[in-house]
């Protein structure tokens, strides 16, 4: 490793005019080798010890802010290192110096790495230092096996199974079919989400067991004027609140667990990159951000995902000038801060909560459950089939095997588990379709004047999240409650093709009577528009109806027999509807968006081409890749039905595994609540 910096250095000071190794007279070739062989030692070990104290230091600092000043601390060091140098001949430019330690520390990465390949011993007693720093101070691991579970957001299982079909996939492949010469040891299951088809609700049901009163990603609160939106910290930190009451338990994580990526923290002891506990920022007790400054440590990431990162922002503008030049429909606008958005979800996220999980997995935890969001990401803006998205999987998949790998080093067994949040379903955009957005379509249905410009709605991917978590600033301006300038004027949100319609100015939920009574156009107008599947709402005689186009009106109770505008969502439809209307916070109108069976097609209310939020398609069909060493996530054979019961069957594994005591939840049947 000295030898080859040595060398590196020396080929930057022929390179660089503001690098070099010599005094202005100049120095013998021996001389010249002598300071950058001091250099470069110097530089080396005040990376292994002073790095890591400067990272400490600088906790406070928001951690994509932290990833560039890398470069600027890496470039000091350098400096420093040269004035150590005993010769005294080294001199470098700030800024050349800036690029000297960094193609320096790259290098050294790489080498590292070539040699732990070549060398399975070091690499093994490198990993095994690794987690005993992690465990260090902590009570043995058990001798019993871990579970470790890696969540794909948004990839369905459609797209999972035509991905491993196709090739990209060969990891996930290989425990599904054991390759050429094994035997399979994982088996692929299909589960179903609630109407709310949407991470928020998927994950706090699968990691704190209740996805009751989660009706959309964003829905409006009478009783506190406010609108929840599960990608906001102070939203996701008051979901989490409500589920642990519910249940009455901390989550799935709470026996040394550990929460990576995350919107809710599972009540694992150790978090990193958890969004609902962001709001507690500019501390030292706020943990959310420690992935990144455990990751950044190492001034080689940060080298090395920012080269990545850079790549990623030409690779996303690049393919969208190839689809506007090719005019591809349905599409939507890329622009903006989305390529540098895209790259954090694709490089950063996945880079950071890999490590994290790494580390974990050396350190011995009993159960990980980590996030990887850079499919949803992608998939949202250049749809779930695309060609952008086969390279995020296949990079996905490497995730994977980096994980795989660990495990195989880790001092305790672990059971991998790789399962999806939702699914994603492909169609152009309620907007693009019929020029109005679902707000100006209700606004007409009220009698209210219309923009004569339909306005572009806001998305709710989540890595915008988990940026501004990263850059210290959780809450976004624009997700401020709204102000409606009239008593009447109703608030409308969208949740990817689910709409939510609610009166601020009434406390309770208004029945179909008294929407008729106030606005006797808006129920028709929205039900008779083709954009429109069905609508749910309250009935003062019926409880709660569907209705549907010409005159549609079904009560709840009578939905089996005639599932009427339901009919083409499939089955579980009515029960998700059903459910839903027993929540307390459920909108006065509820407005899924048209589904067509044959193409799988929805509209989005948002400004996605690839969508979830609601009933329809492949977005309610994510999936589950369970060991075959487990018990089967249904004992009938069927398909878990709800977040819950995927929960359900997680804590089932960790019984089986002997790790952790996490009893069952006690408190009955909330599904029927």
């Amino acid at each position: 490793m000295w030898a080859v910096s040595t060398l590196t250095m020396l080929a930057l000071a022929a390179l660089l005019p503001d690098f070099r190794l010599q005094s202005a007279d100049g120095d013998s070739a021996t001389r010249i080798a002598i300071t950058a062989a001091c250099g470069a030692g110097a530089f080396g070990l005040l990376s292994a010890l002073v790095w890591p104290l400067l990272v400490r230091l600088l906790l406070l600092v928001p951690a994509l802010f932290l990833g560039l000043l890398v470069f600027a601390l890496n470039g000091s060091l350098l400096l420093l290192a040269l004035r150590l140098s005993p010769t005294g001949q080294g001199e470098a430019a700030p800024e050349t110096a800036v690029i000297v330690a960094a193609v320096m520390s790259a290098v050294a990465s790489a080498t590292g790495g070539a040699l732990a390949v070549r060398d399975d011993d070091a690499y093994r007693r490198r990993l095994l230092r690794l987690a005993d720093r992690r465990r260090r101070g902590t009570p043995p691991c058990p001798a019993g096996p871990g579970l470790v579970c890696v969540q794909l957001d948004g990839v369905g299982h459609d797209v999972l199974t035509a991905a491993v079909r196709a090739g990209r996939l060969p990891t996930l492949a290989r425990l599904l079919t054991g390759g050429d010469f094994g035997e399979p040891t994982h088996r692929l299951t299909p589960w179903r989400t609630d109407w709310s088809s949407q991470t928020g609700a998927s994950q706090l049901g699968i990691l704190h067991g209740s996805t009751f009163d989660v009706p959309a990603f964003r829905w409006y609160e009478k009783e506190r004027g406010e609108v929840m939106v599960c990608n906001r910290p102070t939203s996701a930190a008051e979901l989490q609140r409500r589920a642990m009451i519910r249940t009455g338990e901390r989550g799935l994580l709470a026996m040394d667990g550990a929460s990576r990526g995350n919107l809710f923290s599972g009540g694992a002891g150790e978090q990193a990159l958890v969004l609902s506990i962001a709001t507690r920022r500019r501390g030292r007790e706020n943990r959310s951000r420690a992935g990144y400054f455990a990751y950044f440590s190492d001034p080689a990431n940060a080298v090395r995902t920012a080269l990545s990162f850079a790549a990623e922002i030409g690779r996303e503008i690049g393919q969208s000038v190839r689809a506007r030049l090719r005019q591809e429909r349905p599409r939507v606008g890329r622009g903006g801060l989305y390529p540098f958005i895209r790259a954090f979800a694709t490089v950063v996220e996945r880079d950071v909560v890999v490590a994290a999980v790494m580390g974990d997995l050396l350190a011995g935890r009993s159960v990980v459950y980590a996030d990887l969001v850079a499919y949803d990401e992608v998939a949202h803006h250049s749809g779930p089939h695309s060609r952008d998205v086969e390279q995020v999987l296949r990079r996905l998949d490497r995730s994977v095997a980096l994980i795989e790998k660990a495990a195989e080093h880790a001092p305790r067994p672990y059971h991998l588990v790789i399962l999806s949040d939702h699914g994603q379903s492909p169609g152009e955009t309620f907007r693009s379709r019929y020029g109005l957005t679902l707000a100006n379509l209700v606004r007409a249905g009220c009698g209210l004047p219309v923009p004569r410009r339909a306005e572009r709605t806001h998305s709710g991917a989540e890595a915008r999240a988990a940026v501004r978590a990263a850059l210290g600033r959780p809450d976004e301006p624009d997700e401020a409650p709204p102000r409606p300038a009239r008593r009447l004027e109703p608030v409308v949100l969208a949740s990817g093709n689910l709409g939510l319609i609610s009166f601020p100015d009434m406390p309770h939920r208004l029945t179909k009577e008294e929407i008729d009574l106030r606005h006797p156009a808006l129920l028709a107008t929205l039900a008779n528009h083709p954009g429109v599947g069905f609508l749910l709402v309250r009935s003062e005689k019926h409880g709660g109806v569907v209705l549907g186009p010409a005159g549609t009106e079904i009560p709840l109770a009578d939905l089996d027999e005639r599932p009427g505008p339901l009919a083409p969502f499939g089955p579980g439809a009515v029960e998700a509807v059903r459910r839903t209307h027993a929540f307390p916070h459920t909108a006065d109108v509820m407005v899924n968006s048209c589904y067509d069976p044959e193409t799988g097609e929805v509209l989005a209310f948002e400004e996605q081409i690839g969508s979830h939020g609601g009933l329809g398609g492949a977005q309610s069909r994510p999936f589950l890749l369970s060991p075959l060493a487990l018990s089967a996530p249904a004992e009938d054979g069927g398909e878990p039905f709800g977040a819950e019961d995927v929960h359900t069957v997680l804590r089932r594994w960790l019984r089986e595994l002997s790790g952790p005591e996490v009893p069952l939840d006690t408190d009955g049947d909330r599904r029927a609540a």
